[in-house]
């Protein structure tokens, strides 16, 4: 009889180590399901992926409801480890890798044999700093792996005493070999039912053997100091996908590519390929045919998303450079399939990406559009894959009891498709007041943060050197706190130009007038990095911080403008559930998907947008929220990011023509309800759709996986939810 506590059985073992959060039979199968001979998983790769324990941690919500007993001194570490860590893995930037953490959570609820590939950085993206002055200063970013809850080195299964490693191997001009070593980290992204994970396998080159360029390189995520750095860390990535995968004995058939930064992995397929037809001397024997052959052949394998149009996204290396770290056969492969039309000097990495796949697909119906008219030659096999949330992490606590509420929405933990229910509960007066209830109380959560940010920024301006970053610190608290119950606004991302974070600031009189004229006081709530290299994201930062106090004078302290530094995930949940309205503002057609507005949808909070990525699809002809800019054709022109290019004029003029009619809406208590109405709308019409349930629905038919007969009925029922291609 088997007298463990549940705690108890939470702890697994196998070679690679010892772990917690699963039973030992769960381990097990999965696994033995990634490492079957018959290749019948996925393997994800990705540069970036943003899993917080603190956003989502269904292992420490376990452990804080159970009693502890056990005098096992390993349970007593874990269960520690887990109540008492911060919950940051703070390996991501922003949406790119948040989507693939989301992706892979999506995997593990609905028990899909995969496994994840990225790199650690011991340094993490960057730290935020803002000061009034400076604008964003940033810092590296300190944080242990050893000491972060569920994330294990891995151990040698032949000698337990030390990491598992593998070995990378660069080349020097004339083809001399430097060898690179990684340390294995796995994260287990476990369901809520704590009854399957997918390992995310990260990887550490900051080992003593690996050379100090190499440990360098691979210290900051997208460190792009110098455009060797750049090479160098695509290369750590996608040279290492398969020794990983020989390692770990993972067999998948099929690797998917999210973005291109990792398709140096084809090369080593190829190589892998001609040297199982030619033998060792391939590089010596390969004709051109047998290399486009082999193309052919790691094309059988790959799957490849991209997810921007935005030139900048679009890795393109110099091959001279490139020469100086790579062997010269890789040169004559990625001379034949890494051709850039429009600079021969160069490699066009999206292009290799491209050419060297099975399926290809964009992030949204409009980004598919884009796509066909960039990359013409591959127009007929590029697909749309609708972006979406993992809406378990994103919803809030408050919206999750409100839905838990109401028996016509069900299992929407399980099925996000039951959101389609909402719609029964639009004349419902309980749900519509218990609605309202909970968004207060998401409110209060988001301005009661911000009003501890505010008081503390304050106290720093006396001990340090730092200058608030908002001109509201300054203020007496009566002037400074924010009320819950004023409309707020809320807008997070990276700070790109095309994505236009100054937009509605243009003309801040015609926008103070707005607010003064009808007495409707507004929060503008910010958030967001630039790349430290990006200077004009940078200084779109500093354009914000010098606007604030010109803003809020002129509206008669209506209209406060608040900057929130160190957004990360944990901020993110607070803000996509506590404002009134998400706002995105890129040009169209630059704006690939976007899923900030998706994780405020799913909230039941309306979107303020152009009609750019994800909203085309998302908007409902203003069911949903309010669209504004112009709606240009798809065209080539489009694409221009340059600064005269980008319509702020015409842009915010339209904004400002539908901003009082928003606010009329939320503040009028005969509009109300119209409010109300496109805030259950968005439960109703973008929650079955705007989740990464469906969006795993979607890419299993291009993995071909062969699942079980329940997976397949419940992946089925998600697919059918929405098709992204019509």
């Amino acid at each position: 009889m088997d007298n463990k506590s549940t705690l108890e059985k939470m702890i697994s073992s196998n070679k690679l180590g010892t772990f917690f959060g699963v039973r030992q039979e769960v381990l097990e199968t999965v696994w033995n399901n990634l490492t079957a001979p018959e290749g019948n998983s996925v393997t994800y790769v990705s540069m970036e992926i943003g899993a917080d324990n603190d956003a989502l941690n269904p292992v420490k919500d376990r452990v804080a409801s159970l009693p502890f007993t056990s005098k096992d001194s390993r349970l007593k570490y874990f269960t520690n480890k887990f109540l008492h860590d911060t919950g940051k893995i703070p390996n991501y930037s922003g949406g790119l890798g948040v989507l693939a953490g989301d992706t892979l959570k999506s995997y593990a609820d609905c028990a899909i044999p995969a496994i994840g590939i990225s790199l650690l950085y011991r340094k993490g993206y960057f730290s935020q700093l803002i000061d009034s002055r400076a604008g964003q200063i940033a810092y590296s970013t300190q944080w242990r792996p050893e000491e972060t809850a569920n994330l294990y080195q891995l151990k040698d299964p032949t000698n337990p005493d030390i990491p598992l490693q593998i070995e990378i191997p660069f080349f020097e001009r004339g083809d001399k070999r430097i060898n690179a070593y990684a340390n294995l980290w796995m994260k287990m992204e476990i369901n809520s039912a704590l009854d399957y994970f997918v390992p995310e396998i990260l990887l550490d080159y900051s080992v003593a053997t690996s050379p100090a360029w190499i440990c360098k390189a691979a210290e900051h995520l997208y460190d792009s100091r110098t455009e060797r750095t750049k090479i160098i860390q695509r290369r750590l990535l996608g040279a290492s996908v398969i020794p990983v995968m020989q390692v770990l004995g993972i067999t998948s058939k099929t690797i998917h590519l999210n973005e291109q930064h990792g398709v140096v992995v084809v090369l080593h397929m190829i190589s892998e390929f001609l040297k199982q037809k030619l033998g060792p001397d391939y590089s010596l024997l390969a004709e051109d045919s047998d290399i486009l052959q082999a193309a052919e052949q790691a094309a059988d394998r790959m799957v490849y998303t991209i997810h921007t149009p935005v030139k900048a996204g679009h890795d393109r290396f110099s091959k001279d450079l490139y020469a100086e770290i790579g062997h010269s056969f890789c040169q004559r492969i990625l001379g034949l399939l890494a051709d850039d039309d429009d600079s021969p000097h160069l490699f066009n990495f999206t292009n290799l990406a491209m050419k060297v796949n099975r399926a290809s697909n964009s992030v949204s119906r409009i980004h598919q559009q884009v796509t066909k008219k960039q990359f013409p030659k591959y127009a007929k096999k590029i697909m749309a894959v609708t972006n979406g949330i993992h809406h378990l992490t994103w919803i809030s606590k408050a919206k999750a009891e409100l839905y838990d509420s109401f028996r016509e929405l069900n299992h929407w933990r399980q099925d996000p498709g039951v959101f389609a229910n909402a719609t029964e509960l639009m004349g419902n007066n309980k749900f519509r007041t218990y609605l309202e209830q909970a968004w207060l109380a998401d409110t209060t959560r988001l301005t009661t943060y911000i009003n501890q940010m505010l008081i503390q920024h304050r106290n720093q301006m006396h001990e340090t050197w730092i200058d608030p970053p908002n001109f509201i610190s300054h203020l007496d608290e009566i002037d400074r706190n924010l009320d819950p119950r004023t409309f707020t606004i809320g807008f997070a991302r990276r700070f790109s130009t095309y994505k236009r974070a100054d937009l509605i600031f243009d003309n801040i009189p015609t926008l103070a007038k707005i607010v003064v004229q009808n007495n409707w006081p507004v929060n503008f709530i910010f958030a967001g990095k630039a790349h430290p290299s990006d200077e004009p994201g940078k200084s779109i930062i500093k354009l914000l911080l010098d606007r604030q106090k010109e803003l809020h004078e002129q509206s008669n302290g209506l209209a406060k403008l608040i900057f929130i530094p160190g957004y990360d995930m944990a901020i993110a949940k607070l803000m996509v559930a506590g404002v009134h309205s998400w706002l995105n503002t890129p040009k169209r057609p630059l704006e690939a998907s976007g899923t900030s507005g998706m994780k405020a949808a799913l909230n039941a909070v309306p979107n303020i947008s152009t009609m750019d990525g994800w909203w085309v699809e998302g908007y409902h002809g203003g069911k949903t929220g309010w669209k504004f800019g112009i709606e240009t054709t798809v065209t080539e022109s489009c694409l221009s990011e340059d600064a005269a290019c980008l319509l702020y004029e015409e842009d915010s003029v339209s904004f400002y023509k539908l901003f009082p009619k928003i606010l009329k809406t939320f503040y009028d208590e005969s509009s109300r309800p119209q409010f109300i109405d496109k805030c259950i709308n968005n439960i109703a019409l973008n929650g079955p759709i705007f989740n990464t349930h469906r969006v795993t629905a979607e890419y299993i038919k291009l993995y071909q996986l062969s699942l079980s007969e329940p997976t397949e009925k419940r992946l089925a029922k998600l697919a059918a939810l929405y098709n992204s291609n019509y």
